[in-house]
């Protein structure tokens, strides 16, 4: 059973990276290449948080509230870029300097963070062409 849920858990992976890939090809280059020359990274991170895919609008909100703020406090170095909510988990994805300032962040917003992954690259449909 614990295969099986480590397997899933993998697919779910595959499809967040999948899907922000996509979310990238919209991105300007302009965007693109600012993160690249502050030094900046982009990383997924993986939160296990029991039911959250069942999380009212309401808790979601206090949720990025709480992010938001705590961003804000770290300066520039670090930037949230939008999250996916599974059934008990959260995968988020950030640009930062380093995984320090994702650790600091969690830390200081009371968020988990169960895995960190930083991004080689990125393929998308366009990347057939």
């Amino acid at each position: 059973m614990k295969k099986i849920k480590n397997h899933l858990d993998l697919v779910v992976l595959s499809i967040v990276i999948v899907v922000f890939a996509c979310l990238c090809q919209s991105a300007s280059a302009q965007d693109v290449t600012k993160a690249s020359q502050a030094g900046m990274k982009t990383y997924v991170i993986e939160r296990n948080i029991p039911g959250a895919g069942e999380f009212s609008a309401e808790k979601l909100k206090t949720i990025s509230k709480t992010s938001c703020t705590v961003l804000k406090e770290m300066g520039p170095g670090i930037q949230w870029i939008q999250s996916y909510v599974t059934g008990d988990k959260i995968f988020c994805i950030y640009k930062a300097e380093n995984m320090e300032m994702l650790r600091e962040h969690a830390q200081k917003g009371g968020f988990p963070i169960n895995n960190i992954y930083e991004v080689a690259n990125v393929i998308s449909p366009a990347t057939a062409n």
